[in-house]
């Protein structure tokens, strides 16, 4: 009998053996699921419960609820990977072999990796919002906040989500607007980036809603080390952005033990073909979501759009044929931007977020980098769609590739 191991139970890992299980003849393969909890999080909705949007409630249900009858759930601690041997070893001296292996345990906020940053402030006056305790603590630390500056930072990319802190500076100023507050409140958002996102058409688009808003842009912001006495963020060359309040993404990183098992890079990613998800080194490896060290955004949708692609080509290679799937780095996010309101982008490894609509042209529904109130239900709508549809691997009517269709670029004299 096949062995097929996937490590991480979380988006990619229940969309992979949801879609795997009924593909793969049960007399012929064995499936088996490893993770540390069975505490599955609904990420993107932890952006939402500082706001009072969400409870916990709302954003946790049990893994094993989403792992399909025939695959087995394991619940421990990865120790490393052993590819020569074909083995991947648990902290409790379990030992589990494989044929093929699926890696798909994302990637993780490290605020130890920032000197200070862990210090006497930690969830008094600096907090994160990318783990359900930060976003838990941060709820209760906003509706305490009587006025001041409210730093909202990025330690260094790439991160889960990179739009996750614009999105927390919108909501943050309307939040306060609405509250009667905004004047007592100064927002500052601090990026390693030279400006608001990486690609020159939704920069220019996304630092033109902050400056609306008067949220100053402290760009090119390399933090060294937090000084708790200030208390201030410090750049490595010598810039202090002192805060009242700091909402920081701290630095993202794969598992730890990617690292001990020689597979990661620095930041404990794993390098594949960025079209395959194949290791570069291990022909039975395939690196999914958040784990890999692709070209692209780590977000939900590159997990669904990469996953469409790789069960195709998963079946081609354990059948010894060529694999003729290509990724292409799509994925899209809506981006609240406060007031009921959102934006969507859409892009990939070679074109960048453009205008439009999409998934249709003209009738859309959803608008590409306009705010409506369309893209903010639809957002909200997500949270249904990805307990009911996206990790049972049930069909989303959207292309795994990118299209150009309603695409535009702003100022382009032969759009009418």
């Amino acid at each position: 009998m096949k062995r097929l191991l996937v490590l991480g139970g979380g988006t990619a890992g229940t969309m992979v053996v949801n879609k795997l299980r009924d593909r793969l003849d049960r007399d012929e393969w064995r499936i088996t699921v490893v993770d540390h909890d069975d505490r599955h999080i609904y990420q993107p909705g932890l952006l939402f419960i500082p706001f009072g949007g969400y409870t916990a409630a709302d954003v946790v249900k049990p893994r094993q609820r989403f792992i399909p009858d025939g695959v087995h759930f394991i619940r421990g601690e990865l120790d490393r990977v052993h590819p020569e041997r074909n083995e991947v070893l648990l902290t409790d001296g379990q030992v589990l072999g494989y044929d093929y292996l699926v890696i798909a345990t994302g990637t993780t906020p490290r605020p130890d990796q920032t000197p200070g940053m862990l210090g006497r402030h930690w969830r008094s006056r600096i907090f994160d919002f990318y783990t359900l305790d930060g976003a838990t603590a941060l709820a209760e630390a906003l509706d305490r906040f009587d006025g001041g500056r409210l730093v909202v930072h990025v330690t260094e990319m790439p991160i889960k989500c990179p739009v996750a802190p614009l999105e927390f500076a919108f909501l943050a100023e309307a939040y306060f607007r609405h509250r009667h507050m905004r004047d007592r409140v100064e927002i500052i958002y601090a990026t390693p980036l030279s400006g608001a996102f990486t690609k020159p058409v939704a920069a220019a688009h996304l630092q033109s809603m902050l400056d609306h808003r008067k949220i100053a842009v402290e760009a090119d912001f390399l933090v060294e080390r937090i000084d708790n006495d200030i208390p201030a963020l410090v750049s490595y060359d010598g810039r202090e952005v002192p805060f009242d309040l700091l909402v920081t993404v701290p630095m993202n990183m794969g598992g730890d033990y990617l690292a001990r098992s020689g597979l990661g890079d620095e930041l404990n990613y794993v390098p594949v073909d960025k079209h395959t998800l194949l290791s570069r080194t291990y022909d039975n490896i395939f690196v999914l979501g958040d784990a890999n060290d692709i070209p692209t955004s780590k977000a939900g949708s590159v997990a669904h759009f990469s996953v469409e692609v790789f069960v195709g080509n998963f079946l081609q290679h354990v059948a010894g044929q060529p694999m003729t799937g290509s990724y292409d780095g799509h994925a899209n996010c809506f981006v609240e931007s406060g007031d009921g309101k959102g934006l969507l982008i859409d892009f990939n490894y070679d074109t960048e977020p453009l205008a439009g609509s999409y998934p249709l042209p003209v009738l859309g529904p959803f608008g590409l980098l306009a705010e409506n109130v369309r893209n903010h239900w639809a957002k909200l709508a997500f949270r249904w769609m990805y307990w009911h549809l996206l990790l049972p691997g049930r069909p989303i009517p959207l292309p795994a590739q990118l299209s150009m269709a309603g695409k535009y670029r702003p100022g382009d004299p032969t759009h009418n």
